[in-house]
């Protein structure tokens, strides 16, 4: 599958149809024949090294977004000028050269798609080459006024390195042998696991989705991997979590790297039964006490601490963070907090809201995500007496059902959700207009993300500051949870309430705080020290390109070797491929760093 061809960055619906070529005319050729048409152009553009003839095959507003075909890193490149620039030094030694396009039997194949009620666009995947490796891409083909067919998305993806393919499909293992005279394959899987005869490849530190789908990506590759959770057990990073909670990414999204979740597998998946579907050979209740890098050996140094107390010290080339794309519990103190006859803790540390400990109680969960949502949920079918949810921001809110679904209709690529997104934003609105005005009513205030853009938008800037409604907006549009405004928020805590900034004040026994988590460079400053993490970037937002900061590409450590890998189910799957990819780029002297 392919991952997201193009997230336009900043750009707003109402410039994207100014700059948008329009449909002059009846499309009278076959898609096909205007989209081989176009690749053979291109083509030739390409094997010419005159990237200044790119004129001739993209419209001056388009946009290139590169998956490590072009350069060993995430790239998305906006207009004419910005595209030549970056493809006139390497034009010749990339050696890029289209194949085919995707035929009628394939996915994807060359077909017209109407986007705007006023333009037409020919689609469709083709497979390529570079002097490097072999990959896919997906196209969007607009006409000019003088009837010219360009592209205006263009997406190019590395699938994999020449003479360094997966050891996947027909390149697996024989497997056969498994005599005593050679060795088992427990033998020398047991081996393998103590990592006695050989250094590391790749540590990675975290067994959650992150960790485990690079592990299989490198593995796949060639590349010698261990994975460290201080943990007890694979996936209780999920089993650990409040009892209610469950994935809102629907399962035909969040599949494991080769491995996709069984057809009876539930539209969206409770936590106990995902940690159950996570096993691996991993290191577990192993943590990590020092690290450090050499220059001249070009390592790390990393020592390890058993639960039994044993030590182990690893020298791996790579070393990646793969403990989750949030940090540590962003937990904010408040004045007179010391003063409170009641509970108060941070939502991470939420577990289940039973009966003997919600029955009688007044709750007041500050925030308004997902995890807000849940927590108040909890509370109020435990039978607390109330349950007040205090909102500071405005939250972008999204059924489930309707948006949900909507979201992942047609090609999953996230294919122009920046530049598009208000479109969808604007017909998801309209789905789900009966939910969002009982909202409002209720004094829940909704935004719907930078420019209108929404979900995604919101989840790649902010990681946060949505719910997708699995049905609980109901106990808010009904009463059962009641939802008070303050965009100041908390001035201070007396004996028996919360007093806002706004002079007014709630009565509570549980202060549940729902604040979110800081930046990942914050988990990589308490695991691995400030070291580290004083030459690494933060993680997540956009940078100028709209290609996410530090994740899944270079972090920003002199050594060009340390990563971070993070991410929802299925962004840990797509990205981890990539990731996976230039990791073994430098481990087999393709990429210097």
């Amino acid at each position: 599958m392919l991952a997201s061809p193009l997230q336009p960055y900043d750009v707003s619906l109402s410039h994207f149809l100014k700059s948008q070529p329009k449909q002059i005319a009846p499309i009278e050729t076959s898609p096909r024949e205007i989209a081989r048409s176009w690749l053979d152009r291109f083509s030739a553009v390409l094997a010419s090294g005159d990237a200044s003839r790119l004129s001739t095959v993209l419209h001056q507003d388009s946009w290139w977004r590169d998956h490590v075909a072009l350069s060993w890193d995430l790239r998305t490149l906006y207009g004419l000028p910005a595209i030549t620039s970056f493809l006139s030094p390497i034009i010749s030694f990339v050696n890029l050269h289209p194949l085919c396009l995707a035929s009628d039997h394939e996915a994807y194949p060359p077909s017209v798609v109407n986007p705007l009620p006023d333009l037409n666009w020919i689609q469709s995947i083709f497979t390529f080459e570079t002097s490097t490796g072999r990959g896919r891409g997906f196209l969007h083909l607009a006409q000019a006024e003088d009837g010219d067919w360009k592209a205006h998305m263009l997406y190019t993806a590395l699938d994999e390195i020449k003479g360094h393919e997966e050891i996947t499909g027909a390149r697996r293992s024989h497997g056969g042998q498994n005599s005593s005279l050679g060795g088992s394959w427990f033998k020398r899987r047991q081996k393998t696991y103590d990592f006695t005869d050989e250094e590391l490849n790749a540590l990675i530190i975290g067994a959650g989705q992150a960790g485990l789908n690079l592990a299989a990506r490198l593995q796949a590759l060639g590349l010698s991997t261990l994975i460290v959770d201080r943990q007890t057990r694979v996936g209780d990073n999920w089993r650990s979590r409040y009892r209610t909670l469950v994935t809102y990414d629907p399962v035909t999204y969040a599949h494991m790297s080769y491995l996709p979740f069984p057809s009876d597998w539930p539209l969206y998946t409770p936590k106990d039964k995902l940690g159950d579907w996570f096993e691996a050979y991993v290191w577990l209740s192993t943590s990590v006490t020092a690290v450090s890098y050499s220059p001249s050996s070009k390592r790390w140094t990393v020592n390890l601490k058993k639960a039994d107390g044993s030590t182990r010290t690893l020298h791996p080339s790579q070393l990646i963070l793969a403990t989750g794309h949030s940090g540590e519990p962003r937990v904010p103190s408040f004045i007179g907090q010391e003063t409170f006859n009641g509970t108060i803790y941070h939502g991470s540390a939420h577990k289940d809201a039973t009966p003997s400990l919600a029955q009688g109680k007044r709750v007041l969960v500050v925030g308004t995500g997902n995890s807000g949502h849940d927590i108040a949920q909890n509370y109020h079918e435990a039978g607390a007496k109330s349950v007040t949810m205090l909102q500071r921001s405005a939250a972008y809110v999204l059924q489930a059902e309707k948006g949900g679904h909507m979201l992942h209709v047609g090609t999953y690529d996230e294919t122009v959700q920046f530049a598009l997104g208000r479109n969808l934003t604007t017909a998801i609105k309209e789905a789900e207009k009966e939910n969002l005005e009982g909202l409002e009513k209720a004094g829940f205030k909704i935004d719907f993300g930078h420019d209108g853009l929404g979900l995604f938008r919101k989840y790649m800037t902010k990681g946060g500051g949505y719910y997708i409604d699995v049905g609980y907006s109901s106990l808010i549009t009904s009463g059962a949870i009641k939802v008070v405004r303050c965009e100041e928020g908390i001035s201070h805590f007396s004996s028996s309430h919360i007093h806002l900034a706004d002079g007014n004040a709630i009565a509570a026994d549980i202060v549940v705080l729902a604040t979110g988590y800081d930046n990942m460079r914050t988990s990589c400053r308490k695991i691995l020290g400030d070291e580290i993490a004083d030459h690494v970037s933060d993680v997540w937002d956009l940078d100028d390109e709209g290609e996410l900061n530090g994740m899944w590409r270079p972090s920003g450590h002199p050594s060009g070797k340390f990563w971070y890998m993070g991410g929802n189910l299925a962004l840990c799957r797509i990205y981890s491929k990539f990731l996976g990819l230039q990791i073994k780029a430098i481990e087999a002297g393709l990429h210097k760093v």
